[in-house]
């Protein structure tokens, strides 16, 4: 198994390190991880999506990524996404988005739809148009980041399955290694976007991971991505919350792999 971490100059104008594991000869697949975290949000995914090549970067201000004032909008989210498949050299790939990871993918496969092969989104919403209910918090940050207020915030989206204390750990790491521009602008530049199935059409195959018990993305709004994706398939875990990823690596492994498979 071929695992290293490259460090990646984007055209974009951005340095980030990016995971590459597997053969590379396999598919590839693309790992978008939601706002707030890192790609190390995909450890316990990956080592069970066999089979595939993995590209698994950190993105533009968070993780070990650099981070710039600016840039944050949701389509230079997509551009950087864009980017880091050109400056790896693939030209096509199999994208996975977990939460705002997924609009990002959403976005990427409007504007350059030639890049993406299929999209499986985790818990990612149709819409994140207008404020949060945790914008005033995030807006009142200031450097440094508080230890205490980055665990709390993880209390914004109720776990329902025990997730390792290691990885809880890593995902509070992820959130004081961001500066509070990072955490505003992220998240302003999700807030104010045009949904991406608003502005275009995805062609690309879909399959659509979403938790019943999800307290910030509603069913309804699930039914709709489904509808306005051609073909796509809306799977429902009833006893899951919003971070899907984080409750069922397993599942969510199983049922991107079976689809992707399918797809190759």
């Amino acid at each position: 198994m071929e695992i290293e971490v490259r460090n990646l100059r984007l055209r974009t104008g951005i340095t980030l390190p990016c995971l590459v594991q597997d053969d590379a000869a396999a598919k590839p697949v693309l790992l978008l991880h939601a706002w707030g975290e890192s790609r190390g949000s995909f450890d316990r995914l990956i080592p069970l999506l066999t089979g595939f090549r993995i590209y698994a970067p950190d993105l533009r201000g968070q993780g070990e990524a650099d981070k710039p004032e600016d840039g944050y909008s949701l389509a230079e989210q997509a551009e950087d996404a864009a980017a880091i498949l050109d400056a790896l050299d693939v030209p096509r790939a199999f994208v996975v988005g977990s939460s705002s990871g997924g609009y990002v993918a959403q976005q990427l496969a409007v504007t350059h739809p030639g890049q993406v092969a299929a999209l499986v989104l985790v818990g990612s919403p149709l819409s994140l148009r207008g404020r949060t209910p945790f914008a005033d918090d995030v807006d009142a940050l200031t450097d440094p980041l508080d230890e205490g207020w980055v665990r709390d915030s993880l209390s914004w989206f109720p776990l329902l399955h025990d997730v390792p204390p290691w990885f809880i750990e890593d995902r509070v790491r992820d959130g004081l290694r961001m500066p509070a521009h990072a955490w505003k602008a992220i998240l302003n530049g999700l807030i104010t976007a045009t949904p991406p199935t608003e502005k275009g059409t995805i062609e690309a195959p879909t399959l659509i991971l979403w938790g019943a018990q999800d307290n910030l993305l509603p069913r309804s709004d699930q039914e709709t991505l489904a509808i306005r994706i051609p073909g796509a398939v809306l799977t429902v875990y009833p006893d899951v919350a919003h971070l899907v990823l984080w409750e069922c690596p397993e599942r969510v492994a199983g049922d991107a792999t079976a689809f992707l498979t399918s797809c190759a």
